[in-house]
This record gives C-alpha cells, structure tokens and sequence, in this order.
C-alpha cells in the first residue's frame, strides 16, 4: 500500500538498460516547537512586511528580487532570465553512476533522506534493485535533480524500502582543522584503561525506542495545564486592516509631496489632513526606518 502523503516528485531510476519508475516521499519530518509571536495583551499575532533598507518603502512580492552578495560587500540583483541561464537540470531520471561500499561515504556528506516507492508497473524492477543493493552490502551513488538543481545522492535500503539520501558537496563540509583540540594531547595508557572500562559499563545496543523528545513532552503538558486551567485566550478578532489603509494613503500623499518640493511647487493639504485621520484612527504615519546592518553573505538560492 503507498503512503499516505502526496508524492513531491516522480522518476525513473536508471542502472544499465534497466528503469524503474518511481515516486518520492519524504522519508523525515521535523518535530521542533514553534511558538508564534503575539501581543502580550490580547494574543493577536506579530505580523512583519518586507521593508526596503535603502529607500524605506514596503516593497510588494512582485518586486522582490534574488541578490548575491560579494566578498567586498556588493550587491549583484540577478533578474528570472539570469537564473534561466544557470546550468539547471530537470531530468527526472537518478543515474546510478556506479556501486560503492557504503563505509567509504563518510555520514558528515549526509543531507535529507527520501523513500522511493515504485509505481504499480515497476514492483519487480524496484525489487532486482533494492535485493542487489542489499546483496552487493553496497550503495548506489547517484545524480538526481529535485527542484531544478542537479546533486548527488546515493540509494540504500532501510526496512525494505529504496531511500535515496542526498549528499552534500565535499566543499561543503568544514574542514576539521578550524577546530581547536589544544594540541597533539593524548591520554595515558592509565587513564585510557580507566576510560574503557566506564565505556564497558555503559555499553549496550542501540534503541530508539528508548529515547525521548522530554522539551516537547514538556511544552504538551504545560499547554495542556493552562488549557484545562482557563489560561487561554480567544481567538483574537483580526483588525478590518483599516489603519493599514491610512498608513498607504499616508505614505502616497507624502510621496506625492516629496516629489512637488523637489520640483519647487507648493504642497497640497492633503499631507496635513491625512494625518489628522491618522492621529484620530490611532494609525502611526509610515517613517522611514533606520539604516540596517549588512545582511550575513549569502549565495543566491
């Protein structure tokens, strides 16, 4: 029987002349707590606009475009027929390019995990590969492209199901010599004895079943206590986005009388008046805010 969840993408697995069409699942999912920001008075949530740190305006989706920092600082906008031009890749097949010991593949590379299932009409290829794999005891590295960029990946077989864990490039991974371990410092054959006899008594076998996620647990129980307690608020009735009006009316008319003091013509009232009902509505007049810092350097994706 297939999963439950939609598939997020559908290929074909190639190795010599045979195919095995396939579709991916997710094979993990992420249980950190997410709390929210909200109003500490009534609960309503914290909402944030994408805001220009240059010019101050609120800048609309449409117009958000990718930028690629260099080292010195500059900023490189990259339009859509830019990113066109990039080498991406949207083959839907995972080459197998070869067959490797999977002790060779150091787990740092390691990056998401995907199970593959096959569809109706490729059960029994699916099945020659996943038995090869696991008579071979090697992994299939692979080339595979999911969401237009081509990466590696390698196949391997867990409970009976092809996974297909994307890799990491190799420069990717830090080098170990940033870290500073103190120098050539080792322990004496004393303290080495007595350490492995500590690691002898704690030894055992590996059990997941045994391990559990006590903040989440925690966080439950304590929402739970406040839920039975009365501690909750309603759901907060969102504002009719009124004042928000004001605000862009604002910010129009004083663009507006910008643009006239520029030219030298005299400015309307309209300025003035707009924030009296702004004043009167309890909405605060669109300011420029203060120069951010630089953003962290980060690569177009």
């Amino acid at each position: 029987m297939g999963l439950t969840m939609r598939a997020m993408w559908k290929g074909a697995v190639s190795f010599g002349l045979v195919n095995v069409p396939v579709k991916l699942y997710s094979a993990t999912e992420n249980h950190d707590i997410s709390f929210r920001q909200v109003h500490r008075v009534d609960a309503g949530q914290i909402r944030y606009q994408r805001t220009c740190s240059v010019c101050g305006e609120v800048v609309p989706y449409e117009d958000v475009a990718k930028g690629y920092e260099t080292e010195d600082g500059r900023m490189v906008v990259l339009t859509d027929e830019d990113l066109a031009s990039l080498p991406n890749q949207s083959s839907k097949e995972v080459s197998v390019t070869k067959f490797v010991p999977a002790d060779q593949v150091d787990p740092m590379l390691f990056d998401k995990a995907y199970y593959l299932e096959p569809e109706k009409a490729a059960v029994k290829a699916y099945a020659l590969l996943r038995d090869a794999l696991q008579t071979a005891e090697r992994v299939a590295l692979v080339t595979v492209s999911i969401r237009t960029r081509m990466t590696m990946a390698l196949l391997r077989v867990h409970d009976g199901v092809i996974v297909l864990q994307t890799l990491l490039w190799p420069d990717e991974i830090r080098s170990a010599s940033l870290v500073d371990v103190g120098g050539d410092v080792h322990a004496t054959d004393r303290e080495l004895a007595m350490a492995n006899m500590l690691v002898d008594s704690l030894s055992g076998d590996y059990d997941p079943s045994e391990l559990e996620d006590d903040y989440a647990a925690a966080v439950q129980a304590l929402v739970t206590s406040k839920l039975e307690g009365g501690e909750v608020a309603a759901a907060p009735v969102e504002a009719d986005g009124g004042g928000e009006v004001v605000d862009l009316l604002e910010a129009l008319a004083r663009s507006v009388d910008r643009a006239k003091a520029a030219r030298g013509e005299p400015v309307s009232p309209a300025a003035s008046t707009s924030a009296t009902a702004a004043s009167e509505t309890g909405a605060k007049p669109a300011a420029k805010p203060a120069a951010k810092k630089a953003a962290p350097k980060r690569k177009a994706g």
